[in-house]
C-alpha cells in the first residue's frame, strides 16, 4: 500500500491508486450537509468540494467553541449536573473529531493539487 501522511483519513485511498478521488469525494461529502450531494458540480470538482468541506468543518468548529463557552450559562438551570458534564464531554469529543477532519481535508486538497507525501526515514 502506498504511504499516507499522518492524519490521512482511513476511508480514503492513497493518491495515485484506483478510485482514490472517488473515495476522497465520498468522505468529503460525509462531512457536509446531506443536501450537498445534490450538487453535481461538487462531484465533478473534488478540489472545490474539499474547499467547501473545509469551510463547513471550520464553521462547525467555531460554533462549538462558542457553544462550549456558553454551555454552562445556557443549560445549567435546565439540565442535571451529570447531564451537563456529559454534554460538555460530547462537545469536546466533537471538537477533536472536527480538528482531525480539518487535517484530513487539508491533506486531500494538497493531494488533489498534485502534492505527494514522501515519508521521512
Amino acid at each position: 500500500m502506498k504511504p499516507r501522511p499522518p492524519g490521512w483519513p482511513d476511508a480514503v485511498r492513497p493518491p495515485d491508486t484506483a478510485d482514490w478521488e472517488q473515495t476522497a469525494s465520498a468522505w468529503l461529502l460525509d462531512l457536509c450537509p446531506a443536501d450537498f450531494r445534490g450538487y453535481g458540480v461538487l462531484r465533478r470538482q473534488p478540489l472545490g468540494l474539499a474547499w467547501l468541506a473545509y469551510q463547513h468543518v471550520g464553521a462547525q468548529r467555531q460554533a462549538l467553541a462558542r457553544g462550549l463557552g456558553r454551555i454552562r450559562t445556557d443549560l445549567a438551570r435546565d439540565l442535571p449536573p451529570a447531564a451537563l458534564e456529559d454534554m460538555i464531554q460530547a462537545v469536546e469529543h466533537e471538537q477533536a473529531r472536527l480538528m482531525s477532519a480539518s487535517r484530513g481535508v487539508e491533506l486531500i486538497a494538497r493531494a488533489l493539487r498534485g502534492e505527494r507525501y514522501i515519508p521521512r526515514l
